[in-house]
């Protein structure tokens, strides 16, 4: 099995919730490694404070800065993570979406092939470019046409295509990722933390109603720390060239999933639709097929979905 090292890891997107929470487990599984990242805006504090972490400020879609701090850095890995992630908004502003998407990330590529720096490319995908499947194509593999429905994941297409492009024709080293649904308390608007922080809500008295969107839909989930080493395993084994589906072994509808939440409540929590967050267009089945993962790297989730739930309506019961 491959064992890959690394002195310099560059991970795009590092102040945002995905990004932040990599860069921490990327630290505690690796003492020697120096990790770089490219910001917006400082998001998670805690980064600004660790001597392990250089940030650099700047936007990947102004070409001439990003390709200014590439060429200072030469990381030897990196992970791109960052995009406007939200599908719900997505479909408020698509331009806006798939122009940021697009942009940056053929921007991070072409930097890279121009200026002849070698990493390991780490191309952080969704389950989203799936788009609509039918029950006889359950559980999703890899080899699955994309078909995406929703601005947001156009974008995530465009990205894993034009990354396949620069691994076909400039033999950059590329490994796309499809994260299928897991857990992530610094994201508001997904609606596994969306459930835990109005039930914390409902609990200390600032709110009387739990408002959801489509209750239907079938996900497979899995802990966040679970994915980060996913993630992390993806560049010490993962096989340049292949695309791998992420996912745990727990399948759930989002109304069960609300369900096994509100039995975790000290209070009886009474829930509504809202149809402001219904979309106009859903994804209703996404449950991976991950044999191909777990197998080149060795990967299987660790943390149990009851332990999961629990330590996130935690987390919203301390804040």
């Amino acid at each position: 099995m491959i064992n890959r090292k690394f002195r310099k890891c560059l991970i795009t997107g590092i102040a945002g919730s995905g990004g932040s929470y990599l860069a921490e487990h990327i630290l505690s599984r690796d003492k020697n490694i120096k990790i770089f990242g490219i910001y917006r805006s400082p998001g998670n504090k805690n980064l600004l404070r660790n001597k392990r972490i250089k940030l650099f400020k700047g936007d990947l879609c102004n070409f001439k800065n990003t390709q200014k701090i590439l060429k200072k850095i030469k990381p030897d890995l990196i992970f791109h993570l960052a995009s406007t992630a939200n599908v719900r908004a997505s479909f408020d502003k698509p331009r806006e979406i798939i122009f940021n998407n697009n942009g940056i990330t053929l921007n991070l590529l072409e930097i890279i092939r121009i200026n002849k720096i070698d990493p390991l490319i780490i191309i952080c995908s969704t389950s989203e470019v799936y788009g609509k499947i039918k029950k006889s194509d359950i559980p999703i593999k890899e080899t699955k046409n994309i078909n995406p429905v929703n601005p947001y994941s156009v974008s995530k297409a465009f990205q894993d295509l034009v990354s396949q492009v620069y691994f076909k024709s400039y033999k950059l080293k590329i490994i796309i990722t499809r994260m299928f649904s897991y857990t992530n308390p610094r994201r508001n608007d997904l609606f596994q933390t969306s459930f835990a922080k109005q039930i914390a809500d409902i609990e200390k008295g600032k709110k009387k109603i739990l408002f959801h969107g489509n209750l239907n839909s079938v996900r497979n989930v899995i802990d966040i720390t679970d994915a980060m080493e996913a993630y992390w395993l993806t560049a010490k084994r993962g096989r340049v060239g292949e695309i791998y589906n992420i996912g745990g072994n727990k399948v759930i509808s989002v109304g069960n999933y609300l369900k096994e939440l509100k039995k975790l409540s000290n209070v009886k929590i009474k829930s509504k639709i809202n149809k402001k967050l219904l979309r106009p267009v859903d994804v209703t089945l996404q449950i991976a097929n991950t044999g191909k993962f777990k197998r080149d790297t060795n990967w299987s989730p660790k943390i149990s979905f009851r332990k999961s739930i629990m330590e996130l309506l935690e987390k919203y019961r301390r804040s």
